[in-house]
Order: C-alpha cells, then structure tokens, then sequence
C-alpha cells in the first residue's frame, strides 16, 4: 500500500507541474465549454460552506486533523485531508476537503504547532446529484479562501470566481484545471488518495 502511494504522489506531482499554470493563462483559450464560477456555482458554493462549517470541516471551528506532505501544486506543501458524505439539499453527496499550509522550509510539525499562521486555503470537490457533468463523474470543485470567500482566476480575460466544473472543455480530452489533473486518478474516481473510496 506504501509503495502505492508513493508512486501515485510521484505522478501526481510529475503531472502538475507539466500542466498549464492556474494562475497565468490557465482559462484565457476558447477551449472551455462553458466558463466556471456562475451565479448558480457561487450560491451552491456558499452553501457548500456553510454545510462544511457545521461539520467542522472547514472554518475557525474545523476539527484538527493529521497534517502531511503534500508538495504537490496548486495545493499546499503540507495537507490536511477529510472525506465524507454531506447532505445537502436531499443529496448526500461524497466530499474530499484538503486544507492547503504553504510558508518557507515548512514542515509538518510547523503546521501541527501552529495551524492558523500557514493555512492558505481549502480546495474541495463534492460529488453532485445525477446529471450535473456526467463526463466527469458529476464532481463540482471550489477553492476558498480562509474566510469561505471563492478565490478568482482570469478566464478570457473576465475574472471568474474559482467553482463549478473546474475547467470542462468543448471535449474531455480539452479539460485544463482540477478536471485536467484528477480524470488521470487511478480507478477512475478522480480521487488520487487509494485509501479514500467511494461509497
């Protein structure tokens, strides 16, 4: 199992860091077939947040978890992980939340001792109702920021807010973003942790 992981953190990292940058260009190409972040994503968002909250997933409340080494981009050098069903509106949905540490030479101890100074922000995808983006197993993706306000990247050179289906081409094989990176997952899932299954 050891072995499993290792190799997978190994492609994961190989991966990212061949892939377009999220923060320069990432979505300013006609590739998309629709822009992320509309007003129906943002107010799912939200209320993805406040279902998050309550479960002290996320937020100044949260549950502490067992932080580790991520070191692999766009998320945070060191990780914290938590997966579970969440109901939200009559859908008890799977959800994976990574809590993302970055700061200089950190460690997993730095984190542990002091979790509020290197958090940077949570990065989330849930799994939706039927329907929602059947090509890619319905999973809708957010990034937030500390406070649960949505992150912005330039798309077409409108700034978006960082939810919905992060980033659905014209075709699968012309996804860019969480899409791009977590279709490559082994088993298909999209989840890139073998200890995470879903239901």
């Amino acid at each position: 199992m050891c072995q499993k992981k290792c190799l997978k953190y190994v492609f994961l990292i190989l991966l990212v860091s061949s892939a377009p940058s999220m923060a320069a260009g990432y979505f300013d190409d006609n590739k998309t077939q629709e822009p992320p972040g509309t007003d129906a994503d943002i107010t799912f968002a939200q209320q993805l947040w406040t279902s998050m909250e309550e479960a002290k997933l996320v937020g100044s409340n949260a549950t502490d978890l067992k932080p580790f080494l991520g070191a692999a981009p766009p998320h945070g050098w060191i990780l914290e992980l938590a997966s579970q069903p969440l109901l939200m509106s009559n859908h008890n949905g799977f959800l994976v939340v990574k809590k993302n540490y970055n700061g200089d030479d950190l460690t997993v101890e730095d984190v542990a001792q002091d979790r509020k100074k290197y958090l940077k922000s949570y990065t989330v995808m849930y799994q939706r109702k039927a329907g929602y983006d059947e090509d890619n197993k319905n999973w809708f993706w957010a990034k937030y920021q500390t406070s649960g306000a949505l992150f912005r990247a330039k798309m077409k050179g409108e700034e978006v807010k960082l939810a919905g289906r992060l980033v659905k081409g014209k075709t699968r094989n012309r996804n860019t973003a969480c899409l791009y990176c977590h279709s490559s997952a082994g088993g298909g899932d999209y989840i890139f942790y073998p200890n995470i299954e879903l239901p």
